[in-house]
């Protein structure tokens, strides 16, 4: 068969939607200011889908230390890979910078996020080692997990009793192949909320032998006293063997870093393919991404306000009747009952009428009948926002009830104003 024929005829899971759900519910455009109300289809609508906890994407401190470095360096700055010809000062006192902020001996400057996890997992494991990992990691864990010629074990969520179990096999397994175990997880679950059990996974170090690799992506800069994370917050920082964090979410750039003992992250610089064979990150982000981590250094004021926000949201759910879950980090869930006709059609009404943007996850990421709502509380946000959208959410709540959604047809999507 023609590969072309095939794909054809098999768009993908989420890829048999586009008709449907292309520039709405898929590739939706915000446009204006990133901030807390953006607009949608020529309508401005209260947003609570940015990773932006902080709020230093549009912060005029951060914004003028961009303008400049660009000015000053140009996007192309340093040509070809850090290896061959793209190292710099900057790369370095960023590196330095965050290790020491970190609390770990040495880091290493990530180009993306999502390819320097996955990259990551490949260049710490051989055939003759064993990953053991949540059921829950995000999809870069999980392809980096594939990408693993060896073994690999999967524990239920944060099922410790699971893990143990899981480190059973894994030990015996490399008794035989003289190997080694590498248990990743995350210090926040970027869809649920809820953190990773660090301390409880760290002290299982007592009776297996292995090293402990954490995506902290969601927590770094909004977990911990200092904003370390999750690995912080649980009091178990320097059991992370290797922590993984980005740019993407509380730094809202891009980028990212791994961080550990400094033999391990040299073998890294050394081991990692996509940092070998990929263009240094470019000199502004790299200086844009030293402003933003004094921010998120020495203004804790930016971290109080988000999660004044963040409480306020989930206080003000669960007094309201809502189940948001497990949650204990900013990612707030919000289930509802419904069918995905119902969970169409809700989202839409959330959009249209009531001006509220936020991310709708159904089936199979949630059981058929759940319908799961899920905001990102941000610096940005005010007290007004929070109230305003708890009373959305009891409206549409009681309008479920009342069976006002047609579940017979997913709605067509609304014409875009001009």
């Amino acid at each position: 068969m023609d590969i072309f024929e095939k794909i054809k005829n098999n768009r993908g899971p989420l890829g048999q939607y586009k008709g449907r759900s292309h520039g709405y519910f898929t590739f939706p455009k915000l446009e204006g200011e990133i901030s807390n109300r953006m607009v949608f289809r020529g309508k401005e609508c209260l947003i609570w889908s940015l990773n932006n906890y902080l709020g230093l994407a549009n912060h005029p401190e951060v914004r003028e230390a961009d303008a400049k470095a660009a000015q000053e360096w140009g996007l192309g700055y340093p040509m070809g890979a850090r290896m061959m010809s793209g190292q710099t000062s900057q790369h370095e006192m960023l590196e330095q910078e965050l290790a020491d902020f970190m609390g770990k001996e040495d880091c290493f400057l990530l180009n993306f996020g999502y390819q320097g996890c996955m990259s990551a997992i490949d260049a710490l494991v051989d055939r003759n080692d064993v990953i053991v990992y949540d059921s829950e990691s995000h999809a870069c864990i999980i392809d980096g997990v594939r990408l693993h010629q060896g073994k690999r074990f999967v524990f239920m969520h944060n099922d410790i009793d699971n893990l143990r179990k899981q480190l059973e096999r894994a030990t015996r397994l490399t008794e035989k192949t003289n190997g080694g175990i590498l248990v990743i997880t995350e210090g926040v679950f970027g869809m649920s909320g809820d953190q990773g059990k660090l301390k409880e996974i760290a002290a299982l170090k007592k009776e297996y032998n292995f090293r402990l690799f954490v995506d902290d992506a969601h927590g770094f800069g909004t977990l911990g006293e200092t904003g370390q994370g999750a690995g912080e917050a649980q009091g178990v920082q320097h059991e992370i063997d290797i922590l993984f964090g980005t740019f993407a979410k509380s730094m809202a750039s891009i980028g990212a870093f791994i961080c550990g003992d400094e033999q391990m992250i040299d073998y890294l610089r050394y081991n990692m393919r996509s940092q070998i064979f990929a263009k240094s990150l470019p000199m502004p982000l790299v200086i844009g991404a030293r402003k933003r981590l004094e921010m998120l250094r020495t203004r804790p004021e930016l971290k109080e306000k988000l999660w004044a926000i963040s409480s306020a949201l989930q206080n003000g759910l669960v007094e309201a009747g809502f189940s948001i879950g497990k949650t204990n980090s900013c990612v707030t869930p919000v289930f509802f009952k419904g069918e995905i006709e119902v969970a169409t059609n809700m989202t839409v009404e959330l959009r249209e009428k009531y001006n509220i943007f936020c991310s709708l996850v159904i089936y199979p990421v949630v059981p058929k009948d759940v319908i799961m709502l899920r905001l990102i509380p941000t610096a940005m946000h005010t007290l007004e926002d929070v109230k305003y959208t708890i009373d959305t959410f009891k409206e549409m709540r009681q309008r479920i009830a009342n069976g006002e959604f047609d579940t017979s047809k997913i709605r067509s999507m609304p014409e875009e104003q001009a």
